[in-house]
């Protein structure tokens, strides 16, 4: 009898672990939000480091257009994820998953290089909060949209990837709506939900102190990475780690 009661016990116990460990796992869809004046598609690198590991990624082509269609386009997307999510957002990016998370199904964040905005905020009010440097930026005829003027790509975003990867960019680059610049956040979702914030400290597109300031104040779990703006490019293996310890820890 004592035998069999010991054989339960080790086996419920063993159950328990299995258990355990399936839901530290459970967090396998990774959502990622792109920036302004960069595509989705430069997120790769990253993406497929990511899927190696084991996770399903996928990547959102907003329009920027404005913060509440990229913030619906984002939704769509968290829509069809079946299971918890982590939400990724780069640069401008961070704006919208500040938004989006709020979705029930999205369980963490991770910035990267990202704004991190509180109620009420704007893109525009936190950059001219602790400028980051003489960006090139212009705007289109019609006075709607901004660019990155494509000779200043390099030195202003994309600083330590080969030149034909920055030039590429520059070619590359999705105008973004002044519009969506300007949009004030809503109830920011880092307040209710774990966040992490990758600090890129060799930024020309947002202060980094600035980036340190919005972690801080979220309360966010933070890593320094010494690249530029596009740290997502040029330390895909590193930003992929914080993104894989985010996962594991929000599957607890």
């Amino acid at each position: 009898m004592h035998k069999h009661l010991t054989f339960i016990a080790a086996l419920a116990f063993a159950t328990a672990g299995i258990a355990f460990a399936a839901e530290a796992a459970a967090v396998k869809n990774i959502v990622i939000v792109h920036g302004a004046l960069a595509d989705g598609s430069s997120w790769r690198k990253a993406t497929e480091t990511l899927e190696k590991r084991g996770f399903n990624v996928t990547i959102v082509q907003e329009p920027l257009t404005s913060l509440d269609d990229d913030v619906a386009a984002t939704k769509r997307v968290l829509d069809l994820q079946e299971g918890p999510t982590l939400l990724v957002g780069h640069s401008y990016g961070g704006m919208v998953i500040t938004e989006a998370g709020n979705n029930p199904g999205v369980v963490g964040l991770v910035y990267v290089a990202a704004f991190q905005p509180d109620k009420g905020e704007s893109l525009l009010s936190l950059a001219s909060s602790k400028p980051a440097g003489s960006m090139d930026i212009k705007e289109t005829k019609d006075g709607k949209y901004l660019y990155l003027d494509p000779g200043a790509f390099a030195a202003d975003f994309a600083a330590d990837l080969p030149k034909a990867e920055s030039d590429f960019l520059a070619k590359s680059q999705v105008f973004a709506a002044k519009q969506a610049f300007a949009a004030k956040i809503g109830e920011p979702a880092w307040r209710t939900k774990p966040s992490w914030s990758i600090i890129a400290t060799e930024d020309h597109a947002i202060n980094p102190d600035l980036e340190r300031d919005m972690a801080k104040r979220a309360g966010s779990e933070v890593t320094e990475i010494k690249a530029s703006h596009a740290v997502f490019a040029s330390q895909p293996e590193k930003v992929a780690e914080v993104i894989e310890k985010a996962a594991s820890k929000t599957g607890r």
